[in-house]
């Protein structure tokens, strides 16, 4: 197959692409990476009648320490995250991740501004994002607006971007955490997810003082798992408690079947994952 017909543009400007989106009134798509948009346009499951090249747009690749943030530009690509020391040391989830993202191809091309755009529920970065509490920088034709990444995920492949809005860069706070893991599951290693868990825990003793939880691969959007974290902060840490989390995991998530796996098989697994994770985050360290 063969994209359908098309226009394109390259602005030079955050400002040039985002008055291409307006012009386009609600017929335009951005191409970051392409990776997932490419595939697409070949299918003809989207028909844009403009395609607005954002890759000569300087500046919106970069990966900055600020405070107790780290900012990331929406066109850095999935290696860049994945071979920086600054990822490795202050989000290290992210470092071990994006190892798992397709293959070193895709991740030479691919965005994290168009993953988090994308919304696809078995990716990694919208995970990360709501494992983390990023903040999503967009800007549109009336300025910027920042928003918490809980709300920026709708449903699957939909985000709460408005048409003329471009995802520009994403904050990601530093967690102040002492042990985590990371464990996903696909049939082939680089094939999507059916299922993936990332922990972060902080102790105060022999108690859990804070836990994080974030899945994908189980809903129509990535998840993070509050009510599993509440029911274990606070609870004294002993051999029982990464059992305890697998058992609340896979009744807290509702996924749906497919051709790749039963929703049950999926809710099995997440559960699986968790305690594989918590199990690592526990021995870290403290």
């Amino acid at each position: 197959m063969k994209p359908a017909p098309f226009d394109y543009v390259a602005p030079s400007t955050v400002e040039a692409a985002i008055e291409a989106l307006v012009a386009a009134n609600g017929e335009g798509k951005i191409l970051a990476g392409g990776q997932s948009l490419v595939p697409l346009l070949n299918f003809r499951m989207v028909r844009p009648a403009v395609l607005i090249d954002i890759n000569r747009i300087e500046g919106l690749s970069f990966i900055e320490l600020r405070g107790d943030k780290i900012a990331i530009g929406a066109l850095t690509r999935h290696r860049a995250l994945e071979r920086s020391q600054l990822i490795a040391e202050k989000l290290p989830v992210m470092k071990a991740a994006m190892r798992h993202v397709a293959h070193v191809a895709i991740r030479n091309r691919g965005t994290i501004g168009g993953s988090l755009s994308h919304a696809d529920p078995a990716a990694e970065l919208p995970m990360l994002a709501l494992f983390y509490g990023a903040t999503i920088v967009a800007q549109g034709a009336s300025g910027r607006r920042h928003i918490a990444a809980e709300d920026f995920f709708v449903d699957a492949l939909t985000t709460c971007l408005a048409p003329e809005e471009i995802v520009v860069e994403i904050e990601f706070p530093l967690l102040a955490h002492d042990g985590w893991g990371f464990e996903e599951m696909s049939r082939r290693f680089g094939d999507f997810a059916l299922a993936c868990i990332a922990v972060a825990i902080r102790r105060g003793g022999d108690v859990l003082d804070d836990l994080r939880v974030a899945a994908m691969g189980v809903g129509d959007t990535p998840l993070r798992l509050r009510m599993v974290e509440d029911q274990l902060r606070g609870a004294a840490i002993d051999g029982s408690m990464p059992e305890r989390l697998a058992q609340l995991v896979s009744a807290s998530v509702s996924p749906n079947s497919d051709v790749h796996a039963s929703a049950d098989y999926r809710r099995h697994l997440a559960g699986v994952l968790a305690k594989r994770a918590l199990t690592t985050a526990l021995a870290a360290k403290a």
